[in-house]
């Protein structure tokens, strides 16, 4: 028996889109109709929340998840884990513990220690840092997931594991990418997700573990740093437009490729935990929100900053890793399956980053 839920609350400040274009009111409306997907995605079957564990917690995305799984299922009921020390904001907002995703006996016991029911999988070494470092990316990309892996059959878990854009190569359908097509990614990165994603649909029909699998675009989030990946750019701009207002490109100008805001990405995660297993037709999915260039991202921000300057010096890694990835996903099924609806296109993404990291700075002098 799985626990179901009903809708979780939005991850993110709600009062952090005061410069959108939606009044407060539509964002009240949007908010609502977001909570109405998910309630109508989720039941209640069980009285007991899940324990979650999230490994590579100290990432882009794994304070933001914990954040809201945590208002979902309570403070307590989600761990966050990393190996490295987290900050004192974070230490102190739950649980935290130490976690090596190599060390299978560590991971072991932290599972029947804390009695974890669910387990999303975030740790990684991405694109750009892994062409650099081929050998750790395998055994933190492969070996690692492959203790995950075991770990989840032995001890009947959920397992959310995070695929990527990356998944694609040059061979593959790139506007859009279908939900299934060739694959055949020139990255040890993108070999990782694609042996991930084949992995757990394997152990789902061999063994009936709980896979679930999320192919991310680009994600662009205000409250964490890059993290090697080629879509780092979409981050580095904003905080270039309020820091200094000159930016410096690594990708061409018109290098269009799929992107997502944090909020869409986390609300997406929680709705796939959350769908009762019936209504999942593949253990693997595209979501998509949004696609744009450098060039067309540097004009929307010049809307609030005009004066913001973007030069370009072309990252040749960088730049071929960007040429052979999808421009577009195709999301028809995950919005079929599971009511997958993203929230913010281009315009909000932007007003909502400026928002969140520009108080008392250059965006207040813009306005």
């Amino acid at each position: 028996m799985w626990a179901w839920r009903a809708a979780a609350a939005r991850a993110g400040g709600g009062g952090s889109r005061g410069l959108g274009r939606r009044s407060s009111s539509s964002s009240s409306s949007r908010a609502s109709s977001a909570d109405g997907r998910r309630h109508r995605a989720t039941c209640a079957e069980d009285a007991d929340p899940p324990r979650v564990l999230i490994t590579g917690g100290l990432g882009q995305l794994g304070v933001g998840l914990a954040k809201l799984l945590r208002r979902r299922f309570g403070k307590n009921n989600v761990i966050l884990s990393d190996i490295k020390k987290p900050p004192n904001h974070v230490y102190h907002s739950g649980p935290f513990i130490y976690s090596d995703i190599l060390d299978h006996k560590n991971l072991r016991e932290i599972v029947v220690n804390n009695n974890v029911s669910w387990l999303v999988h975030y740790s990684a070494v991405l694109s750009a840092v892994g062409e650099s470092n081929v050998s750790l990316a395998r055994d933190v990309n492969i070996t690692g997931f492959h203790n995950v892996l075991d770990m989840a059959v032995e001890h009947d878990l959920r397992v959310f594991v995070p695929s990527t854009i990356g998944a694609f190569g040059p061979s593959s359908p790139r506007d859009p990418a279908p939900q299934l097509c060739v694959q055949r990614p020139r990255t040890i990165y993108g070999v990782s997700k694609v042996h991930a994603e084949l992995m757990g649909e394997y152990y789902h029909h061999r063994y009936g573990l709980d896979f679930r699998c999320l192919r991310y675009p680009g994600i662009i989030s205000a409250d964490s740093q890059p993290g090697g990946g080629t879509t780092d750019y979409a981050v580095q701009i904003f905080h270039a437009a309020v820091k200094s207002g000159h930016f410096e490109c690594n990708l061409r100008n018109d290098t269009r490729l799929p992107m997502m805001y944090i909020d869409d990405c986390l609300r997406a995660t929680l709705e796939v935990l959350e769908a009762p297993a019936s209504a999942l037709t593949t253990r693997t999915y595209n979501i998509n929100a949004m696609s744009f260039t450098p060039s067309h991202l540097t004009q929307e921000i010049r809307k609030v900053l005009p004066d913001l300057r973007v030069t370009y010096r072309v990252d040749p890694l960088r730049q071929a890793i960007a040429d052979s990835w999808p421009m577009a996903f195709e999301d028809s099924t995950a919005r079929r399956d599971w009511g997958w609806k993203h929230d913010y296109d281009l315009a909000e993404l932007v007003q909502a980053m400026l928002t969140h990291i520009t108080p008392g700075n250059r965006l207040a002098h813009a306005n």
